[in-house]
């Protein structure tokens, strides 16, 4: 799954990686959460253009807008039949750029941050669909959600799922605004090929969703759990220290 993550690249950058035609602002991040609004990549007959959408796809049929808050993510595998997705996926499909993602991992008796970037630190280009909603006082909300699928074995670790990450010589075939059907896409929604991301431990300060800065993405040292403490303790590690 992704459930926060943080884009703190320069807005020069963002738009060289993704070729976008406008270069939007794009204030540095570090604990994106859902509802939040994101940045995502769209093309259209005249081109790529970055906006900001809100993180959390609201159907075009639904009634209330907190149904977006349930649909943060997306699964690859049941994309074409889901009510939810089905038509976004045919139609509406977009890039979320991030510079990393967080999961967690139970050790040492609480739950663990890491970090999840690229390790030849190029952006992350998130594979996300995209839906417009007209509001009770018939105001317009452009919402978005980021597809997951299996996790790699650089995942496994701290997690099943992971988003799926597209490379740039995808970009095209993704964001081309022309009807799509699941059978066309559908080798693209594939968990990134191992020994390209690189995961760290990172400060629990990131933990709460009110958090901000760069504090969120400070390494720290990995918590021993309960066993391995025990052992320290008693002194009979020191052979291999």
């Amino acid at each position: 799954m992704c459930g926060r993550f943080g884009l703190f690249l320069p807005a020069k950058t963002i738009a060289s990686f993704f070729l976008i035609l406008n270069e939007p602002e794009v204030p540095p991040r570090y604990n994106i959460a859902p509802t939040q609004p994101v940045l995502a990549v769209r093309e259209d007959q005249s081109g790529r253009r970055g906006d900001y959408l809100r993180w959390g796809l609201v159907p075009h049929w639904a009634r209330d807008i907190k149904i977006g808050a349930k649909l943060s993510n997306a699964r690859a595998e049941t994309l074409h039949e889901k009510p939810s997705f089905r038509g976004a996926y045919k139609y509406r499909r977009c890039l979320i750029p991030a510079a990393g993602f967080y999961e967690w991992k139970t050790e040492g008796g609480r739950k663990q941050p890491y970090l999840i970037q690229r390790d030849d630190g190029l952006p992350l280009a998130f594979a996300g669909l995209w839906e417009s909603w007209l509001s009770p006082d018939q105001s317009e909300i452009e919402s978005c959600t980021v597809i997951t699928t299996v996790a790699n074995r650089d995942m496994e670790p701290v997690h099943h799922r992971m988003p799926v990450i597209l490379e740039p010589d995808q970009f095209a075939r993704w964001l081309a605004p022309e009807p799509r059907q699941p059978k066309d896409l559908a080798d693209m929604l594939r968990p990134l090929p191992d020994r390209q991301l690189v995961l760290r431990p990172v400060d629990p300060y990131v933990n709460r969703t009110g958090n901000e800065g760069r504090r969120c993405i400070a390494t720290v040292p990995t918590p021993a759990t309960p066993d391995e403490a025990s052992v320290s303790d008693s002194g009979q590690m020191s052979l291999f220290d």
